[in-house]
């Protein structure tokens, strides 16, 4: 029997830190809930505020890498060798962790859109089956592409349609193409994140920010990480270092990426994907301890799917019983981001909860015969 890879601190507070810059990010949308015109606003550093309230989809890019390392790490450790993924198992394990909770979130999606609630409802040139059949095809962020913004409960789904194409092909490629190939197409399309982004016409917004192949070179980092962790573990100075590296190299893109932009990189997200995976590497050869300050970031990495995907039906009904009791004014907002953060977790830990009870006696059935979940 195959036992499952064990919890990793470091790697689950990386998590967490980009599950909570998603979550924080669309509180914090000027349309929304603002830090800056609250009455913190004039107390706290700018470039703080900045550095909360609008990373979101950087930290979208530092899942991508995470996601990458972490399967790739699975695979390794069950087959032994890329070439030797066992499809049928990847496929169903894909499956069995994806497909249960998209399909409740979906049919809740969908219930709230027929009932018109804001936030939920199709736009002009949407439809509800087509918001639904391209959520279920991964092609969502097509979808958003030739239709414009979803609704921003839905619009969530674009970066699953990304990490589900790339692993649909993935492990065929695995085993119809030699190692030092695949090494080095993945090396490719790791270093050719702003290039393909250059292709995507800047007009189109949309497609821009969700093309599926600039996605897909941040999840090439995360897999190139996984192989580098496989042959190469730094002793414990070693690790210390590249993880204080790699934080350094985040940190600077998060909080100083117009700098980055302008004097270091061609573009952060250069920095941002080889900090993360540098990151990888060291918890992955020296796992940090357990820090009881920081478990309950941990437990947010943990949950971080079931946030991902939850998270906005916390985030449009805190900004509408903000609305509905303060009107317009934004003094207050700095209040809610609290209560709302505690509030999405509860909500994941609930789905987590009420998925496996659901899902148990099937997953006992697979346990039996030596199969186990991936978990990303």
């Amino acid at each position: 029997m195959t036992l499952p890879p064990a919890r990793n601190f470091g790697i689950d507070c990386l998590r967490g830190v980009a599950i909570l810059l998603v979550v924080i990010h669309h509180l914090a949308l000027p349309f929304r809930l603002p830090l800056r015109p609250s009455l913190i606003g004039p107390w706290v550093p700018k470039r703080l505020i900045d550095f909360v309230s609008f990373n979101g989809y950087e930290a979208v890019f530092m899942f991508f890498v995470i996601s990458g390392f972490l399967i790739t790490t699975r695979i390794l450790e069950r087959d032994g060798e890329l070439r030797r993924v066992g499809l049928r198992r990847f496929y169903r394990a894909r499956a069995t962790r994806i497909l249960p909770l998209l399909l409740v979130v979906l049919t809740a999606l969908s219930v709230l859109a027929l009932l018109g609630v804001p936030g939920f409802a199709p736009g002009d040139k949407q439809s509800l089956p087509g918001l639904v059949g391209s959520a279920l095809s991964f092609t969502f962020n097509w979808y958003e592409g030739q239709t414009g913004w979803a609704p921003p409960a839905w619009d969530v789904l674009w970066s699953l349609s990304i990490e589900e194409v790339f692993y649909l092909v993935f492990p065929l490629l695995c085993l119809v193409l030699p190692r030092r190939l695949l090494i080095v197409g993945l090396a490719v399309l790791a270093l050719s994140l702003m290039p393909l982004r250059s292709l995507v016409p800047v007009s189109n917004e949309v497609w821009w920010e969700k093309a599926y192949l600039p996605g897909m070179s941040a999840i090439a980092w995360g897999v190139l990480a996984a192989i580098a962790a496989r042959r190469w573990q730094p002793g414990a100075r070693d690790a210390r270092a590249l993880a204080i590296f790699g934080g350094f190299c985040v940190l600077l893109v998060l909080g100083w990426g117009e700098l980055v932009h302008r004097h270091l990189f061609k573009s952060g997200m250069y920095g941002l994907c080889a900090g993360t995976g540098l990151m990888l590497i060291a918890f992955r050869a020296h796992p940090p301890r357990m820090t009881r300050g920081l478990q309950w970031l941990a437990r947010m990495g943990r949950l971080s799917y079931e946030l991902y995907l939850t998270h906005m039906f916390v985030v449009l009904a805190t900004v509408a019983s903000y609305r509905a009791l303060l009107g317009k004014t934004q003094d207050w907002t700095f209040v809610v981001y609290l209560p709302a953060v505690a509030l999405c977790v509860l909500l994941a830990v609930g789905v987590e909860r009420g998925m496996a009870k659901t899902l148990s006696p099937a997953l006992s059935r697979k346990r039996a015969r030596g199969t186990v979940l991936q978990r990303d």
